[in-house]
C-alpha cells in the first residue's frame, strides 16, 4: 500500500521505539498486519497501541488471513479511517476541505 485517498503510507517505519508495518504520518494512522504469534502477545500489542495513541496515532490492526481473504473489506475500513482521522493540528475548515476533496476524487473514479 503506497497511497489511499491521496495520503502516503510508508512501510516498516520507525515510530519512536517501535517499527510499524505501515504509517501515514500526514494523517497519523498506523496499520498493523498481525500473524498468529500476536495472539499470544496481546498485552504487548495493547501496550504498544496505547503508547502510539498517546502521540496522536490511530492504530488499525488486521490479521494476515483477514487481509488475504477479505482485502476489499480491510481496505474499506482503512479508507473510512483515513477520512475520519484528520491530522491533529488541522483547522476544522481545512478538515472539511480535505474530506470534500477526497469525496470528489472517489466520485470521479467511479
Amino acid at each position: 500500500m503506497k497511497q489511499m485517498e491521496g495520503l502516503k503510507f510508508r512501510r516498516q517505519q520507525p515510530v519512536d521505539n517501535y517499527i510499524v508495518d505501515f504509517v501515514c504520518f500526514e494523517n497519523r494512522i498506523i496499520i498493523e498486519v498481525d500473524g498468529g504469534q500476536h495472539a499470544a502477545e496481546n498485552n504487548k500489542d495493547r501496550e504498544r497501541d496505547t503508547y502510539l495513541q498517546q502521540y496522536g496515532f490511530k492504530v488499525l490492526r488486521f490479521w494476515n488471513n483477514e487481509v488475504l481473504q477479505n482485502t476489499n473489506a480491510v481496505l474499506a475500513v482503512i479508507r473510512e479511517n483515513c477520512l475520519s482521522h484528520p491530522p491533529p493540528l488541522s483547522s476544522p475548515a481545512r478538515v472539511e476541505e480535505l474530506k470534500k476533496s477526497r469525496e470528489r476524487k472517489v466520485t470521479h473514479l467511479k
